[in-house]
């Protein structure tokens, strides 16, 4: 039998999700996928494979599920949820073995928004144009439902115990962005004061973008703000002068203003700010973006230099006895006391 997962209980808003689709925003289609793509990235660092490895996207809540086929090497990223293997605690953003037959367990999110189960081999789910990642309102890719058997990319063999420091991006915090087409019709004052004042993110939300409160603005001559393209990032302000930063499945065009544009590297940070979590936007020069995100990529390109083998408690080892942890010491004393 090919390896798979199979979901035991309903999981509303679990998807298939990789980086999503480029290339297809002239013909209407949304890039997409994952929500916090540099926790893809940590999840193939981990596992010791590509980034374009597809993984399962949970939103807020987690699941159970059974391996199927064959041992699976997992690992979670993104959201802080607590994760188990028959029981056995798995730490986060750490490499685990799960054997056929292993029921996995992960919990809601303690901290964040959104979690990843990374496989190795990825979720071989069907590609359509080009990407595995799952856009709901087009049909495309496979959402988790009760009962639903995923079935996985070839296997290979990765060391369990393996971690990495996440980068830090779940408590919300400072957010920049840079000018876009449509700065201009905002008046200084308003640009300012964006800058100044302290947002939370509201409940309204989704994978289309998240709401902000904290003020309202307004553009001149907004009713002649012609539709346009439209990309993950823009900081847009709806009929009541609200912002709302778009994200991974916001439409390709629209017509409201846009103040300006998230920094593709910080949009984690909002997709991981959870109601009621505070941010802060600050204007930064197209150079300094540019400066950002390369420093963004060279962070991405160092992660699976950065994955070591995870430090564990002596009562968190399950085999401890395992081990022989007496011998060094002995060989230590008998050398020493032969030298008398």
């Amino acid at each position: 039998m090919t390896r798979a997962i199979r979901a035991l209980t309903e999981i509303p808003g679990a998807s298939v999700q990789d980086l999503g689709r480029s290339g297809y925003l002239g013909m209407g289609v949304a890039r997409g996928g994952a929500m916090d793509r540099l926790a893809i990235h940590e999840g193939a660092a981990l596992l010791g494979q590509s980034s374009d490895h597809a993984a399962l996207e949970f939103s807020g809540a987690g699941g159970r599920f059974q391996v199927l086929g064959g041992a699976v090497h997992v690992a979670i990223t993104g959201a802080q949820m607590s994760v188990t293997l028959n029981g056995v605690a798995l730490p986060h953003a750490t490499t685990g073995r799960a054997e056929q037959g292993t029921v996995i367990e992960i919990s809601g999110a303690r901290a964040g928004v959104y979690g990843y189960l990374h496989v190795d081999g990825g979720f071989a789910t069907p590609a359509v144009l080009g990407a595995r990642a799952t856009h709901q309102a087009s049909g495309m890719g496979q959402q988790a439902k009760m009962g639903q058997v995923l079935p996985l990319g070839p296997a290979h063999e990765r060391e369990p115990g393996l971690t990495l420091d996440p980068a830090p991006r779940l408590s919300g915090g400072l957010v920049r962005l840079v000018r876009s087409y449509q700065t201009d019709h905002f008046s200084v004052q308003q640009r300012e004061r964006l800058v100044h004042t302290d947002f939370i993110r509201a409940a309204q939300g989704n994978r289309m973008g998240v709401r902000l409160e904290g003020g309202r603005f307004a553009a001149e001559g907004a009713l002649q703000v012609l539709s346009d393209i439209i990309v993950p990032g823009d900081v847009q302000m709806t009929g009541d002068g609200a912002p709302f930063i778009l994200l991974a499945d916001c439409q390709t065009t629209g017509g409201y203003p846009r103040i300006g544009t998230v920094l593709p590297c910080d949009i984690p940070i909002v997709a991981q700010a959870g109601p009621g979590t505070a941010l802060r936007l600050q204007w930064v020069s197209l150079a300094d973006g540019v400066i950002a995100e390369s420093k963004a990529a060279q962070h991405i390109a160092d992660l699976p230099a950065k994955v070591h083998t995870r430090l564990r408690a002596p009562q968190d080892i399950q085999d401890l006895l395992s081990y022989q942890l007496i011998s060094g010491a002995i060989t230590g004393w008998d050398e020493e006391e032969r030298s008398r």
